[in-house]
């Protein structure tokens, strides 16, 4: 992530490099600058290749009876010990206990928060890793979260709360068919599109508060100081139309685009 100024307000640069196998990211992308954060949820396809990359590695509960159950098969290495994550953060309600103890054994930092029921297991990830990350770090900090879409409604309703409740920092959450995240309205956006990995169909729109004028440019359809909210317009089956998109509004707005069947 990448800020610039522009008539007095930065520019927030995003991409999905890190979708890509190693040696065809960008020669300016910093290597493993990405932390991982494993939701209880089906591993995507290209999961092997996310944990590969990324800085650190964090199992939200019963994420880590994921990586414990799914990981050697995708991989066809039936070696438990080559995927270990270093924090496995929650209240520990559902990663079972030989999981558990397994992790505990090979150096796994095990974060208990039961004590704290007021948050989500992703929420308490999020402000860990925060926490966790130097002051001078925390500008260039992407979070990717896989298994955040999918399975019950209210769970991705919290987590799609979390990118709001986190504005301020960088997150993206991952499924084999998606992956969403805020655009938040102090920036304008610049969304440099990896054709390989990703569209062409996206979507654009606020959940926070609605938007009084939207401008965006690179979609077949671009919008023109457009009013958005829900019981009116929203801009979704939209279509990429160049390698960049930009976007600048008057609200927090969730970008979305398909993912290719990466593997």
């Amino acid at each position: 992530m990448l800020w610039r100024t522009i008539r007095s307000m930065e520019v927030m640069a995003h991409s999905s490099s890190f979708l890509l196998p190693k040696l065809h990211q960008p020669a300016k992308t910093p290597a493993n600058n990405y932390t991982l954060v494993v939701l209880n949820q089906q591993l995507p396809r290209f999961m092997p290749r996310l944990w590969a990359q990324a800085k650190m590695r964090i199992c939200a509960d019963g994420g880590a009876n994921r990586i414990f159950d799914e990981m050697s098969q995708m991989t066809n290495d039936l070696d438990k010990n080559r995927y270990i994550p270093e924090i496995i953060e929650g209240d520990m309600d559902s990663i079972r206990p030989d999981v558990k103890r397994f992790y505990s054994s090979q150096g796994s930092k095990i974060s208990d928060k039961s004590h704290n029921q007021e948050t989500t297991d992703l929420h308490k990830c999020i402000s860990s890793i925060r926490h966790r990350t130097p002051d001078q770090e925390k500008a260039n900090l992407c979070i990717l979260v896989t298994g955040a879409l999918g399975g019950r409604f209210d769970h991705e309703a919290a987590n799609i709360n979390v990118l709001y409740v986190f504005s301020d920092m960088r997150i993206v959450l991952l499924s084999d068919d998606c992956l969403i995240q805020l655009l938040p309205k102090t920036h304008h956006h610049e969304i440099y599109i990896e054709s390989s990995v990703e569209g062409p169909h996206c979507g654009i729109f606020p959940i926070g508060a609605p938007s009084t004028s939207t401008t965006t440019t690179g979609l077949k359809w671009n919008l023109s100081d457009a009013e958005m909210r829900f019981g009116s317009m929203i801009s979704t089956s939209n279509i990429v139309d160049s390698d960049k998109v930009t976007v600048q509004s008057d609200a927090d707005l969730l970008w979305t685009i398909s993912l290719r069947n990466l593997t």
